[in-house]
């Protein structure tokens, strides 16, 4: 069955960065567009940012870009955000997202809160 497993999360100050890592089971990793979700406190789902099957194609919300990068490691099965300047209005719970047959998978995420 599909898994995603959403890790490094944290408290980190304004400016700060944090590196979350996404690990992917269950299906054929590499042959997937692979996504970046978040959700703050009191809101819905914000789509961060996506990246094609080989990493070369990447998209990004307007509110990260410039300050976020997503990657991927197909021989890893492993989906990265690098999240750069972060500020407090970045603060929300992060998960990484697939569409494997007509299913939309989301792990259990990962909390990331910027504050002084």
């Amino acid at each position: 069955q599909v898994q995603l497993v959403e890790s490094g999360g944290g408290l980190v100050q304004p400016g700060g960065s944090l590196r979350l890592s996404c690990a992917a089971s269950g299906f054929t990793f590499s042959t997937y567009y692979m996504s970046w979700v978040r959700q703050a406190p009191g809101k819905g789902p914000e789509w961060v940012s996506s990246i094609n099957t080989e990493g070369g194609l990447t998209k990004y919300a307007d509110s990260v870009k410039g300050r976020f990068t997503i990657s991927r490691d197909n021989a890893k099965n492993t989906l990265y955000l690098q999240m750069n300047s972060l500020k407090p209005e970045d603060t929300a719970v992060y998960y990484c997202n697939v569409d494997v047959s007509g299913n939309n998978y989301w792990g259990s995420g990962t909390q990331v809160t910027v504050s002084s």
